[in-house]
């Protein structure tokens, strides 16, 4: 983990500031992954569930998706030992530092939507 003075150095550099900015693109980039992520801030969902809170999504695009986001430790997938076999989608610690993310994208896009009707 970067110390703030680290993180403050960063954001000094613009060659530094872009590279973190790639890295974080990489990992939550793509139309489905912080729709994903924001599902998941509200608690651990079946496959089923996610799919109903991103009803436009497909199923083979929402595995993908959910495999991506697990490779890159944002979503832990458990499977249980029952009849039929139940999966269970939670978000890792990682996953869950997003919100302030995806929190200052709400309040961004509820902004510029207020703007763009207004104008």
């Amino acid at each position: 983990m970067h110390n703030s003075v680290e993180i403050e150095d960063i954001k000094k550099c613009s060659v530094q500031y872009i590279l973190a900015v790639n890295d974080t693109l990489n990992v939550i980039s793509g139309k489905w992954k912080l729709p994903i992520i924001g599902s998941l801030l509200f608690g651990t969902k079946r496959f089923k569930e996610l799919q109903r809170d991103i009803s436009s999504i497909t199923p083979r695009m929402l595995s993908k998706e959910l495999k991506e986001l697990e490779i890159n430790s944002i979503v832990k997938r458990t499977v249980y030992d029952t009849i039929p076999v139940r999966v269970e989608y939670e978000l890792t610690e990682s996953g869950f530092s997003l919100n302030n993310v995806l929190e200052a994208m709400v309040e961004w896009g509820v902004n510029h939507r207020e703007m763009v009707i207004n104008n």
